[in-house]
């Protein structure tokens, strides 16, 4: 009978684990999806990037105050649950506090450490739910953006409530743990580490139990945080808060180029260079591929991971012009549309199989011509992006595509084009012109 909850944990476990590493694997192949793409380059600046802009959060700083309560929850949370690792080897071993007798006189300044973050996690997160429901910051509302409507809303309050939750149940059940070791009952007599920081409040509460209902009531609490851990870890895979996991990496692959220079096409650059003879045509031409990007295939693999990591804060949003003019343009928006593409797809593969295909596009059923032709590729939503996403990436491959493969540029756009070709600057007036304005009357 002893076994049984080891058993059950294990099993716990193992659920868990094999969902999770489903999921895992599932958005690993969707991502891989995207053209190859070299970003290996310059290891240190990148290595650099991440540490700054992940691991401590410099874009948030922008604004202080919002910047530390983000770093609270973040920050907490994760050194919080190192103390997962613990609970884990209990639940295998049947053990209580493993680490108890390992870290002597250092453990119960570790744990009173996690219970002052678990402590900043709440009132972080309390202030947060505050400015999405009550205050409701104007990027975060769905009365001014669409893309805000339903799920993203819903989604952002489910996680604020869930991390409240588990760092009450991590209270209660050190709150519970105290009482039990100042009665000498069983195992818990033989692990003491004296009352809390923070739980200690809780201790007067926990003291009017029974034993058998504080015996009860600690074993609830320690089941129901580490198996909402496990909860919320799969649930995270389906959540804007994968960026929890794929800031780091995405900061790391961010691009390097100094913004505003935009890549060009390979086939189109090797075309020019022919022409100009700087190269050599080659015996057997090249197969000339898509000019720009229709559908999600069409990007590149570091832009399907930034729809992923995207955190829906709508930084960029509010730093748009072309948004705060009124245009239907949401940088916000293009990420999450990219990634509901994505997240079609994967429903397509586990219904139909993997070779799976529908009629629809990234670029028409998801992203509309109005929304990439208002963009005016001023780098703002970039240049704000916390995990160095760039929306306008993507909003200048779908342009490529409507121009360059289906000759759908609006007429200003074409007019231009042509005198870009004839006069060699944008307006129609000839070379030589070029500087009569600037004459005096």
């Amino acid at each position: 009978m002893n076994f049984i909850p080891q058993i059950l944990f294990l099993a716990a476990l193992g659920v868990a684990g094999y969902f999770i590493a489903r999921r895992v694997m599932l958005i690993k192949k969707t991502i891989q999806l995207g053209k190859a793409e070299d970003r290996t380059d310059n290891a240190s600046i990148r290595l650099k990037n991440m540490l700054l802009l992940a691991f401590g959060q410099k874009k948030m700083f922008a604004k202080p105050m919002v910047a530390i309560l983000h770093l609270a929850v973040y920050l907490g949370f994760i050194i919080i649950n190192l103390e997962v690792l613990e609970i884990v080897l209990d639940g295998l071993l049947g053990t209580h506090r493993i680490f108890l007798k390992p870290l002597g006189s250092l453990y119960p300044v570790l744990i009173n450490i996690f219970e002052l973050l678990a402590l900043a996690v709440v009132i972080a997160c309390v202030v947060f739910l505050i400015r999405r429901n009550i205050t409701k910051v104007e990027r975060l509302q769905e009365s001014r953006h669409r893309e805000m409507k339903g799920w993203p809303v819903k989604d952002g309050n489910i996680i604020l409530v869930f991390e409240i939750i588990l760092m009450a149940a991590f209270l209660k059940m050190n709150a519970a743990d105290t009482v039990l070791q100042s009665r000498g009952v069983g195992h818990f007599a033989e692990a003491i580490t004296g009352p809390f920081v923070v739980s200690q409040w809780l201790v007067p509460i926990m003291d009017t139990f029974s034993t058998g209902m504080l015996i009860f009531a600690e074993r609830a609490a320690w089941w129901f945080h580490i198996l909402g851990i496990m909860a919320f870890a799969l649930y995270v895979t389906y959540s804007k808060h994968l960026h929890i996991a794929l800031a780091f990496p995405n900061t790391y692959f961010s691009d390097l180029n100094p913004k505003g220079k935009m890549s060009n096409m390979p086939t189109v650059s090797t075309e020019v260079k022919i022409m100009l003879g700087l190269e050599q045509a080659p015996e057997t031409p090249a197969e000339v591929g898509r000019f720009g990007a229709k559908d999600v295939e069409d990007l590149s693999w570091k832009n399907l991971m930034d729809a992923y990591s995207c955190t829906e804060c709508g930084r960029c949003t509010s730093a748009c012009p072309a948004n705060q003019t009124g245009k239907a343009l949401s940088p916000r928006k293009i990420m999450m549309d990219t990634r509901d593409r994505l997240e079609d797809i994967q429903k397509g593969w586990i219904k139909n199989g993997n070779d799976y295909k529908d009629e629809k596009s990234l670029l028409g059923d998801y992203i509309t011509d109005e929304e990439i032709l208002a963009c005016t590729s001023c780098n703002a939503c970039v240049q704000e992006c916390p995990v160095m996403i760039s929306p306008l990436d993507i909003i200048l491959q779908l342009r490529r595509y409507r121009v360059m493969e289906e000759s759908q540029a609006p007429q200003s756009w074409n007019m231009m084009f042509q005198n870009l070709e004839t006069n060699m600057a944008p307006w129609k007036f000839s070379p030589d012109q070029r500087f009569d304005w600037a004459k005096e009357d």
